[in-house]
């Protein structure tokens, strides 16, 4: 299997679990997003770039954009229709400004 490829990245989400407040069950299911699928998600969304800006930002080739919005979008649409939770977590990013080790 080809290795992954970095992702840059620019913003690391704060918050890193969203759940339904109108579920009270504590036991919730949930959608687990990488931080690539929230950094594409907000660059094109948020942001309103094209795919191929996001991709020139995330240092990755357009084609991969095209199929982390569509995992995330799956992702966000699971949550929603079905009351689940979304965290927030892993991924092959690094933050833009990070300092070198």
């Amino acid at each position: 299997m080809k290795a992954r490829k970095t992702r840059w990245i620019k913003c690391e989400p704060g918050e890193r679990c969203f759940r339904p407040q109108c579920n009270s069950s504590k036991q919730l299911d949930g959608v687990v997003m990488s931080i690539d699928e929230f950094e594409a998600i907000r660059l094109s969304h948020l942001e309103g770039l094209t795919q191929e800006q996001v991709s020139k930002k995330m240092k990755v080739h357009r084609s991969t954009i095209s199929r982390i919005l569509e995992s995330a979008h799956k992702k966000i649409a699971d949550a929603l229709v079905n009351i689940k939770a979304i965290k927030i977590e892993g991924g092959c990013c690094k933050i833009v400004g990070e300092k070198k080790a």
